[in-house]
C-alpha cells in the first residue's frame, strides 16, 4: 500500500470509529476487534492488499509500541485514586510482581517441556507474554481519579506496573541466549536489572512527578498568574522521565507510571481534595478538579480533564494503528498448533493459577479474583518486547517461531477477552446494584 492508500484506510477507520462511538459502546465487542478484523481481511490471510513483516519492520514497530505504552501508562497513572493507601494497592502490587513472575515461570516451563524451545527462548517467551496490556484494556480501566470500582482499579494498576516488572525476564531470556550481558551466574541481572531497575525507576518517577506538581502549583499560585500548557507538560514529562530512567539503567515504563501517580497524588494533596472514609477522593471532586477557580484560592491542576481527554485520544489512535498492523502481520494459514496450545495454557491455566496464588492471604473476594484471573489482556506490551528481542539479535528461525506464537496469542486475547469483557462487567455491576 502507498501513502495515499494508508491515509484513506486509517482515515476511514477513524471516521467510522468516531461516528459509531455509541453503537460500538453498546455492542457486545470492543473496537480493537473491529480494527483486528479489518487488518486480517486486508492482510495476507484474505485480500492480501497489505502486509507487515515484523522481522523487517521490527525497529519501527518497537518505537510505535513504545510510544503507545508510555502514553497509556501515564494516562493510567494520572487516574489512580488519591491518597495512596497500602491496603488498596496490596492486590495490584502482588499481581504486578508475584503473579507476573509466576506467569513467566509457568509459560517458560510449558514452552520448554511441551513446545521444546531452548531454555533461554522459553524464558524470553514468558517475559513477552506475561504482562497485561494497558492500551487494549480500556473497557476495564479506571475512568477517573474518583472511580471506586476495585476491579477496574486492580486491573489498571497491575497493567501500569507489570510492563516494567516483566522487562528483567526479557533481559534474562536474552542473556541465556547470549544476546545480553547478565553477568556471572546472572548476578548482574539480579542486582542491576531487577533490584536497581525496579527501585531506581520508582524513585525517579516519584521524585519527578512530585517535583513537577509542586513547581506547577507554585507557578500557578504566584503573581502574575502563569499559564501552563498541560498537554505539553504531560508529554514532555513522559519523554524526560523515560529518558532519565533509561540513562540510569532502570525501567522507563515503571518510572513513567509512578511519575504520573506521584504527579496526581501531589497535586490533589496540595489542593486539599476531600476524601471519603475509604481514603478515596470524592467523585464530585474528581469530575470537577479541572474547574477549580481562584475564588476558592486554589490553582487548577496541571493535568486537567481536557489534557486527559487528549491523551485518551492518542491512546485510541495508537490502538487503531497497532491493532490494524497486527492484522496485517498475521497469516492464519501459517499458524500452527503450538501457538494455540500456548494461548489455551496461558488463558486457562497460567493466568488463573498465578492470580489466585499471588492473591493468597489478601482480602480480595473470590469473585474479584476470578474476574481478575480472566481479564489478563495481552497486546501492545507483548508486541514491544517481541520487537525488542528481535532487535537484540534473535536467530531468524527462533524469531519466526516466537513471532508466530506471540502474535497468535495476542490475536486470540483480543477476540476472547474483547467479546467477554462487556457481558461479564455488566453482570458484575448488576449484582453490585
Amino acid at each position: 500500500m502507498n501513502t495515499t492508500q494508508w491515509f484513506l484506510l486509517v482515515g476511514c477507520l477513524m471516521l467510522a470509529r468516531g461516528l459509531a462511538a455509541t453503537t460500538i459502546s453498546k455492542s457486545p465487542f470492543t473496537s480493537a476487534i473491529v480494527y483486528l478484523g479489518v487488518g486480517i481481511l486486508l492482510g495476507p490471510t484474505f485480500l492480501n492488499i497489505f502486509g507487515f513483516d515484523p522481522k523487517l519492520q521490527s525497529a519501527l514497530l518497537e518505537v510505535l509500541t513504545e510510544i503507545a505504552l508510555l502514553i497509556s501508562l501515564f494516562s493510567a497513572g494520572i487516574k489512580m485514586p488519591v491518597p495512596f493507601k497500602r491496603q488498596r494497592w496490596n492486590a495490584p502490587m502482588r499481581l504486578a510482581w508475584l503473579s507476573m513472575t509466576l506467569t513467566v515461570g509457568l509459560v517458560a516451563l510449558f514452552a520448554y517441556y511441551v513446545l521444546h524451545l531452548p531454555p533461554g527462548a522459553a524464558v524470553l517467551l514468558g517475559g513477552i507474554l506475561a504482562p497485561t496490556d494497558p492500551v487494549l484494556a480500556t473497557d476495564v480501566q479506571v475512568r477517573h481519579a474518583g472511580d471506586k470500582d476495585q476491579l477496574r482499579f486492580t486491573l489498571t494498576c497491575e497493567a501500569g506496573m507489570n510492563d516494567g516488572s516483566a522487562f528483567p525476564f526479557v533481559i534474562l531470556g536474552l542473556g541465556m541466549l547470549g544476546l545480553a550481558d547478565t553477568g556471572h551466574h546472572h548476578l548482574r541481572w539480579l542486582l542491576v536489572d531487577v533490584l536497581w531497575g525496579t527501585t531506581g525507576a520508582v524513585l525517579i518517577g516519584v521524585a519527578a512527578g512530585a517535583g513537577v506538581a509542586r513547581l506547577g502549583w507554585k507557578l500557578r499560585g504566584s503573581e502574575p498568574k502563569h499559564e501552563i500548557m498541560d498537554d505539553l507538560v504531560g508529554l514532555g514529562m513522559i519523554a524526560v522521565v523515560y529518558g532519565i530512567a533509561t540513562l540510569a539503567k532502570t525501567s522507563g515504563f515503571l518510572a513513567v507510571f509512578f511519575a504520573a501517580v506521584a504527579l496526581r497524588q501531589t497535586e490533589l494533596v496540595l489542593a486539599g481534595a476531600p476524601t471519603d472514609r475509604h481514603g478515596m477522593m470524592e467523585p464530585d471532586t474528581a469530575k470537577s478538579e479541572a474547574a477549580r477557580t481562584s475564588a476558592t484560592h486554589e490553582a487548577p491542576l496541571i493535568v486537567s480533564a481536557g489534557s486527559l481527554v487528549f491523551k485518551e485520544h492518542l491512546e485510541r489512535l495508537s490502538e487503531l494503528t497497532l491493532v490494524l498492523l497486527l492484522g496485517g502481520m498475521i497469516s492464519l494459514r501459517s499458524m500452527q498448533w503450538d501457538a494455540f496450545w500456548m494461548a489455551l495454557f496461558l488463558f486457562v491455566i497460567a493466568r488463573p493459577l498465578s492470580v489466585f496464588t499471588g492473591l493468597l492471604g489478601s482480602d480480595t473476594s473470590l469473585r474479584m479474583r476470578a474476574m481478575t484471573a480472566w481479564f489478563g489482556v495481552r497486546g501492545i506490551g507483548s508486541i514491544y518486547y517481541l520487537m525488542f528481542a528481535i532487535e537484540a539479535g534473535l536467530a531468524p528461525e527462533l524469531a519466526a517461531q516466537l513471532t508466530r506464537i506471540a502474535l497468535f496469542v495476542i490475536m486470540l486475547s483480543i477476540l476472547v477477552h474483547g467479546f467477554s469483557v462487556k457481558p461479564l462487567m455488566d453482570t458484575v455491576w448488576r449484582r453490585r446494584r
